[in-house]
């Protein structure tokens, strides 16, 4: 396993640019995540790192090595491709063994290794049998045993579970995560779920056209987004924004919501005293509220549009003043559409954006 490095890395494609100024630093045996919509350059990023899309500028280091201009071959990594890629005239034996072959490895080493892939991947009895013979899992299953077999110095997914049913995928990815950390791979994991993202990653860095917005472990980019379009696109459902003003009543510092007032959390009372006056954008978590059917001191009054039960709890869609929001409710709570909703929202937790940048405040 090796570390990976990329220095500002750009590629364009005619006038898109498809990456720009990308700079990342993979740890060895880190599981990495990159997560963003279709279109923001996270495939593109993976494809220069395996050498299948070449640079316009910038370096790709694979440990100590520039690897920059070097072919895919001699790059030291596998790669797992969403549509499998496997060959559909070969055996599964013959296709865990295809990389080990071209390596001219010896045949008694070749059986061992793919016995030992196909044991982590629980093929073991599906060594004879031809693709088409498979489920879309155990095709994939196949994809990542040829990937590792190889033992390469980094491990490269793209959306590789994007192809599966719902309740395979959630089981897949918990397999994926305990074979990476028994296999002790770099890996580098491109997806736009959040929830998988969430879930496998020791890091994920989330990219928006080309650029990477936030890079860091997966709780610190869920409590604490770089912007909004994190904070937006992270969380089911994701995080609410709410137009707000920075003002001062009874001395103390803090937001005005409508007509309500919240005092800021002590960490952002310096950086919040900076911008008296100013509009800015509240960022609220949907769990971060505790809804009551009557009115209470210190709440948010908000009209409920349509209530949603999701079992272990229910998500309450408000509309609070002329936005519209989601929260999350205890399952048990009981509101009809039109019905008000007093909301107290969690203080500490509370996030501030600059309304024209979209960009976090940073408390001090």
């Amino acid at each position: 396993m090796s570390e990976v490095r990329l220095e500002n890395v750009s590629k364009s494609f005619g006038d898109v640019k498809a990456i720009e100024n990308v700079n990342l630093f993979v740890k060895k045996g880190e599981f990495l995540v990159l997560l963003g919509p279709s279109g923001c350059g996270k495939t593109t990023t993976l494809r220069c790192i395996a050498g299948l899309e070449s640079v316009d500028s910038g370096k790709i280091f694979i440990g100590d090595q520039d690897v920059t201009d070097l072919p895919p071959a001699k790059r030291g990594v596998s790669m797992v491709f969403q549509s499998y890629a496997v060959f559909p005239h070969m055996t599964v034996f013959d296709n865990i063994a295809f990389g080990l072959k071209l390596r001219k490895t010896p045949i008694d080493q070749i059986k061992k290794k793919v016995k030992e892939a196909a044991e982590l991947l629980r093929i073991e009895d599906l060594l004879d049998r031809y693709p088409h013979q498979l489920s879309g899992g155990q095709r994939q299953r196949v994809a990542v045993a040829r990937a590792i077999v190889v033992e390469p110095r980094v491990l490269l997914m793209d959306e590789p579970l994007s192809n599966i049913d719902a309740l395979l995928r959630l089981q897949m990815r918990a397999e994926l995560k305990i074979l990476q950390r028994e296999l002790g791979a770099t890996t580098i994991y491109v997806t736009h779920d959040q929830v998988e993202a969430m879930s496998i990653g020791d890091r994920i860095a989330v990219m928006k056209d080309g650029k990477i917005i936030q890079c860091d472990v997966p709780m610190k980019i869920y409590n604490n987004p770089a912007d909004v379009f994190v904070g937006g696109f992270i969380g089911t459902p994701p995080m609410n924004f709410l137009d707000a003003v920075i003002c001062r009543i009874n001395g103390k510092i803090g937001v005005k919501i409508n007509d309500f007032f919240i005092e800021a959390p002590k960490s952002f009372v310096k950086e919040l005293e900076k911008r008296e006056g100013n509009e800015i954008l509240v960022g609220i978590r949907p769990e971060n509220v505790k809804a009551k059917k009557k009115p209470i001191e210190g709440a948010l009054e908000a009209k409920n549009l349509i209530a949603e039960m999701l079992g272990s709890n229910k998500i309450i869609t408000v509309k609070i003043g002329e936005k519209i929001a989601k929260f999350v409710v205890p399952p048990e709570f009981d509101i009809k559409p039109n019905e008000k909703v007093w909301l107290v929202i969690e203080r500490e937790r509370m996030r501030f954006m600059d309304k024209e940048t979209g960009k976090a405040i940073i408390p001090t």
